[in-house]
């Protein structure tokens, strides 16, 4: 189950997608500015429900937002559940928003 990442302009979702390129499960953002990245939707389906990938896509997220010195936004309230839950997340949180 690899994660993917597509980016354009200033939207990108993180995704896993099945063998006919199906989104199974995806994670989208908007950059609201050059360092803030906005996460607006998590959705999993039920194929994979139960796995822990709704959570290892809001991970693929944090760390994308680390390698590029960006902040988060959470806004999908699934990704910020889990952001302020997962302490070591707290250093890419925008909270003051």
């Amino acid at each position: 189950m690899e994660i993917q990442h597509q980016k354009q302009n200033n939207q990108g979702v993180f995704f896993i997608a099945n063998e006919d390129g199906e989104h199974l499960a995806s994670m989208t953002y908007i950059m609201d500015s050059p360092t803030i990245m906005r996460i607006e939707h998590t959705s999993v389906s039920e194929q994979l429900a139960g796995q822990g990938v709704g959570k290892k896509l809001v991970e693929a997220g944090v760390n994308f937002a680390r390698e590029h010195q960006y902040k988060i936004i959470p806004a999908c309230s699934y990704a910020n559940a889990v952001i302020e839950k997962t302490e070591i997340y707290h250093d890419v949180w925008q909270r003051d928003v």
